[in-house]
């Protein structure tokens, strides 16, 4: 990866952005990055530097008192991400890698949609959660393979489980540590990891943890209904745009 300094350029606005909305919502630095960073560059090289920075962002989030309990509940899917990851290895780097940016952009429409709908999925029974955890953590993780982003159907999945919002926040960061780790190990195997790409994802760290700063400082200050709408609705037209080009590119 050449790391020119028009790159850079595009690269740190990007992650500040996408670390601000970390900062607010606790989730969507690897949504943002990845949106907006396949607009001047291929997706496996977006996903490249989303690595670091979604990594150290997500293992802060997730730590805290809840984790043993979460670690024990979660597993079967944290598990079947891992294996659906890897089961995808190539979409993003080898032969088929055209297919990751329409891809993104379907991913990124449906997450907006659902964000700007009022539909919440119901509660999942305790009963249920041996057989559909594994199943959202396996598309959850063939999903990542594909687009570099973790957000379905694993946030809705955990949003559905009734956690209380301090272990929903750590639940989503544990979710997401794993898919940041499953990637970068197929990024690795496909040989798009390598040494100027760990470097540039080092560099993107910077602006991405001063976003998330802000955006926790912002946090309260901030309407979130406005916020969720403005978020979401900059998701879809971003989305659309991707899937467009994929289909015309």
């Amino acid at each position: 990866m050449d790391l020119s300094l028009s790159l850079l350029a595009g690269v740190v606005p990007v992650f500040l952005l996408a670390g601000f909305t970390k900062g607010v919502t606790g989730l969507g630095l690897p949504t943002v990055g990845m949106g907006l960073l396949s607009l001047f560059m291929a997706p496996a090289q977006a996903a490249t530097l989303v690595i670091l920075p979604s990594l150290l962002t997500n293992f802060w989030q997730m730590t805290g008192r809840a984790l043993p309990g979460l670690l024990r509940r979660l597993w079967p899917m944290l598990l079947a991400t891992v294996l659906g990851c890897w089961s995808g290895r190539g979409l993003l780097t080898g032969g088929s890698a055209w297919i990751g940016q329409g891809t993104l952009g379907i991913v990124l429409v449906a997450y907006a949609l659902f964000g700007l709908s009022p539909l919440r999925l119901p509660s999942v029974p305790p009963r249920w959660e041996a057989w559909l955890g594994p199943l959202a953590g396996f598309c959850t993780g063939l999903l990542t393979a594909a687009t570099g982003v973790f957000v379905l159907p694993a946030v809705p999945y955990l949003q559905a489980l009734s956690l209380e919002r301090l272990a929903l926040m750590q639940a989503l960061g544990l979710s997401f540590t794993t898919s940041t780790l499953a990637l970068a190990a197929v990024l690795a195997d496909g040989g798009a990891l390598d040494g100027a790409g760990a470097a540039g994802s080092a560099l993107a760290l910077l602006p991405a943890l001063l976003g998330m700063l802000l955006g926790q400082w912002l946090q309260g200050r901030l309407r979130p209904a406005v916020f969720r709408r403005v978020f979401f609705g900059g998701l879809l037209l971003l989305g659309a745009h991707l899937l467009l080009r994929g289909l015309l590119g």
